[in-house]
């Protein structure tokens, strides 16, 4: 790990556990004088003192990644662009605010989104009333999985506690991927009393699993594949037998309404339904034997390829990581349906993605896994990969689900994977410039802009036309 300068935060820590300097320094064998000097920014917090910390605490490292610093200052560049603040705020600024006073930004990147949602709901009050005056920068955001998402987002997109249970119940059935549906059908009979049926539909309306209680029966759609309705019974199986861990979870999130809630619990059983269905030394040990070749481990493990680039993103168990992955779905229209991080790439909320992004081209090559080596405006570098995922229900007049879906990672990483043979990870002046969407991408010169970047005035030449739009000053 990088040594960086961390006091505030190990300070915070202290302050957390309601411990002196003297305490603290004593449990991790430290002197008075060094933990003062770490505190104040004269030391770096170097790798022993974290596993120190580790150890006497069980505090994860992650606590004092760089990564974490990384996307707290994505968030605060998105924020603070906003043109109602009046401020063109240095990036220098925005690294400083965000490793030595990280409360502070997260508090401001709160703070602006709840305004941001405050500016969605008079806009669509004022629609509902007849009131063209809408702001220009309202969006159709659904707060509640917004929150969701950012729930996830702050844990890297793994959740400790329910992956190990999952893990356990997938050794006790001696079963993982498509073939676990035939042993959850049996755990629910009999630990449950629930059965499992079938039921037929033409259309959406039917959905893809209903329990009903009072009959205790699972129903499942017909649609559905083995791996998926595996799927769904370990869904299921995770509100019945782990309703108390997920509620204690969901507990610690900050979730604004109940709304909210209901949500995270969903998300957090089908963490856990992917988690029993690919557990995680199985998954991880695969993975790695195949160079995280998602299509091989689709079909060994009986499931999708959404299905797998899903479970990657989530393997950062502390002391067995994975490569930190970060998954992405989009629609043909550049909405993001699904984005979860193991690391700290900065997706953005105002406004689409970039269109130079591979994500897209993989509409147009269906079925094909594309590659592309692209690198953000902080010349962080990364490797994508994506391919398009199509399903349909029902009959011919029902319409077809079409999304690209991608998973990236840093360069740094790109040589475990199979998907970097031939490419020339060297060679940086090659990867693809992109950035986390037009309105707050710092390019001044990208040919495919498609708006200004806010926070930053336009220069407008009459005498002159320029090859990339939105010229700033």
């Amino acid at each position: 790990m990088k040594k960086a300068f961390m006091g505030v935060r190990l300070k915070r820590l202290r302050e957390e556990r309601r411990l002196t300097q003297a305490a603290l320094a004593s449990a991790l064998g430290l002197s008075l004088s060094y933990l003062n000097q770490l505190e104040n920014n004269q030391r770096p917090l170097t790798v022993p003192v974290l596993l120190k910390l580790n150890a006497a605490f069980g505090v994860d490292v992650q606590l004092f990644s760089d990564d974490d610093e990384a996307r707290l200052i994505g968030d605060l560049r998105e924020a603070l662009a906003d043109p109602a603040i009046g401020e063109q705020i240095a990036t220098a600024e925005l690294r400083e605010l965000a490793a030595s006073m990280p409360a502070v930004g997260r508090a401001l990147v709160s703070l602006h989104r709840r305004y941001r949602g405050a500016l969605e709901q008079s806009a669509a009050l004022a629609a509902r009333l007849g009131d063209d005056r809408q702001s220009a920068l309202t969006s159709a955001v659904s707060t509640p999985f917004e929150e969701v998402r950012d729930f996830f987002y702050e844990r890297h997109n793994h959740i400790d506690p329910l992956d190990r249970a999952a893990e356990a119940i997938a050794r006790e059935l001696g079963a993982a991927g498509a073939q676990a549906e035939a042993a959850l059908i049996e755990r629910l009979q009999d630990r449950h009393g629930i059965r499992v049926a079938t039921f037929r539909h033409d259309g959406e309306e039917g959905g893809q699993r209903h329990f009903d209680a009072a009959e205790g029966v699972l129903r499942l759609s017909s649609h559905l594949g083995k791996g998926q309705r595996a799927f769904q019974i370990a869904t299921q199986l995770a509100f019945l037998e782990h309703r108390d861990a997920i509620d204690g979870l969901v507990a610690t999130g900050r979730f604004g309404g109940d709304d909210s809630r209901r949500l995270a619990r969903i998300g957090l059983a089908n963490y856990f339904a992917g988690a029993l269905v690919l557990p995680y030394g199985e998954i991880l040990a695969a993975a790695e034997s195949c160079r995280y070749d998602i299509e091989l481990l689709g079909q060994r493990f009986g499931v999708g390829f959404e299905t797998v680039c899903h479970r990657l993103s989530t393997l950062q168990r502390p002391g067995a990581q994975g490569v930190p992955f970060f998954f992405i779905r989009v629609d043909r229209a550049g909405n993001i349906s699904k984005r979860q991080s193991a690391t700290d790439f900065h997706f953005s909320r105002v406004g689409g993605t970039c269109p130079l992004w591979n994500v897209y081209d993989a509409f147009v090559q269906p079925g094909r896994v594309l590659t592309q080596v692209a690198r953000m405006p902080d010349d962080r570098t990364y490797l994508w990969v994506a391919r398009s995922v199509s399903r349909a229900r029902g009959g011919y007049h029902q319409p077809r689900k079409t999304f690209s879906v991608a998973l990236g990672c840093d360069l740094r990483h790109a040589g475990r994977l199979v998907y970097a043979d031939g490419l020339d990870l060297g060679n940086v002046d090659a990867a693809t410039p992109i950035g986390a969407g037009c309105r707050i991408c710092e390019r001044p010169a990208c040919p495919q802009r498609a708006f200004p970047p806010v926070g930053k005035p336009l220069h407008v030449d009459e005498q002159r036309s320029a090859f990339a739009p939105y010229a700033v000053k």
